[in-house]
């Protein structure tokens, strides 16, 4: 049960580093290119610094109702039936997200990997290590994490140095030459991948989190640090492979590495790196899971969420493989779809929640 369950402050700011990550550094570059062009480093910028607004609004609602998860609170704002409506509607959307994922893990690897291998095995797979991780509980994942930062911090590092040698300055001039609306649109894209989507983590942040304030501190700086490893990817990418190419790739971040080459001798390392878009992929779509799963648990008043994990993991599987019937419909939802729904369901939810709980109990600090 989460009472049982607690992390300290510092897994809490690890798992923070790799959902802000996510699927960002392998997905967005691409849409980021499209819409900004060379300017989409900046639009990145902006996006982080509009990012601690939406952290500051999720880490303030965790603090009026301290040892409380997401759902819990959404009953004690709204009571229980209005708030079992507006928790389901959340999970609904989170359940979504953790579909998606997979689907991005699963074309990823099928298209730059194993391209002869079928993506229903590779989803099987991915949902088995999913679900074990989700029923062995939040200790043993924020655990994992610590190790799977270090390894991700070692390879990022291996590339930035690798591909250094392939940028070209050239390749993000003029600079500030975009027009305010495509930079905007660009700046909303990002800020809902990255720290609207983050809302799931309120079902640990005031619950399971070892002294909460110094949480709040943890959420702030583990954001900060996983958007600036966003924008160096982004920046990196258009270095290297230019804007309009970077806007063309499915996976600009892969083929980035693609492109290392030091001296004819360091070179077809890709699939060593493709080490570093897994790790924060599956840590997102864990989080997105374990969230799901114990959200709903709560909802129907279950004394334990593991039972859920099987029979959800198998859904996932089965949605993950028809919500997307290609990249191009992907990518179409990504924008046109997701956005509005995401700043619907978490960001305005979370608002809403927020204002009636200050009204009702008094609690301007």
């Amino acid at each position: 049960m989460v009472k049982n369950e607690k992390i300290s402050t510092r897994q809490f700011r690890n798992l923070v580093i790799l959902f802000t990550i996510g699927d960002s550094i392998l997905v967005l570059p691409s849409l980021l290119a499209f819409y900004s062009k060379q300017d989409a480093w900046i639009a990145c910028i902006i996006s982080v610094g509009i990012g601690l607004l939406v952290i500051a609004l999720y880490t303030k609602l965790g603090l009026f109702f301290p040892n409380m998860t997401f759902v819990q609170m959404n009953e004690k704002i709204f009571g229980k039936w209005i708030g079992k409506c507006t928790s389901l509607f959340f999970l609904t959307v989170t359940f979504l997200y953790t579909c998606s994922v997979m689907y991005y893990v699963g074309k990823f690897m099928t298209i730059q990997i194993l391209p002869d291998t079928p993506i229903e095995m590779i989803h099987i797979m991915v949902a088995i290590i999913l679900v074990m991780a989700v029923r062995l509980g939040l200790e043993v994942i924020a655990r994992a994490a610590e190790i799977f930062l270090v390894l991700f911090i070692m390879l990022f590092i291996i590339l930035v140095i690798f591909v250094s040698p392939q940028i070209d300055i050239k390749n993000i001039q003029p600079v500030f030459e975009l027009e305010l609306k495509p930079l905007l649109r660009t700046v909303i894209i990002l800020v809902v991948y990255a720290p609207v989507d983050s809302l799931v983590l309120l079902m640990i942040f005031s619950a399971s989190v070892n002294e909460l304030k110094k949480a709040r501190k943890a959420y702030f700086s583990g954001f900060v640090i996983g958007g600036i490893v966003i924008i160096i990817t982004t920046l990196l990418t258009i270095l290297v492979l230019g804007a309009d190419q970077t806007a063309r790739q499915a996976f600009p971040g892969y083929t980035l590495a693609q492109k290392i080459n030091v001296g004819n001798f360091v070179q077809r390392i890709e699939a060593i790196l493709a080490i570093m878009w897994f790790i924060p992929m599956y840590l997102k779509m864990v989080l997105f899971f374990y969230g799901s799963c114990l959200g709903i648990s709560q909802v129907l008043g279950l004394k334990n969420y593991r039972p859920l994990t099987l029979p959800f993991g198998i859904l996932i599987v089965i949605l993950s493989l028809i919500i997307f019937p290609n990249i191009a419909y992907q990518q179409e939802w990504d924008v046109n779809t997701s956005v509005p729904l995401s700043i619907t369901a978490e960001l305005f939810l979370a608002l809403l929640m927020l204002v009636v709980a200050i009204f009702r109990k008094g609690l301007i600090k």
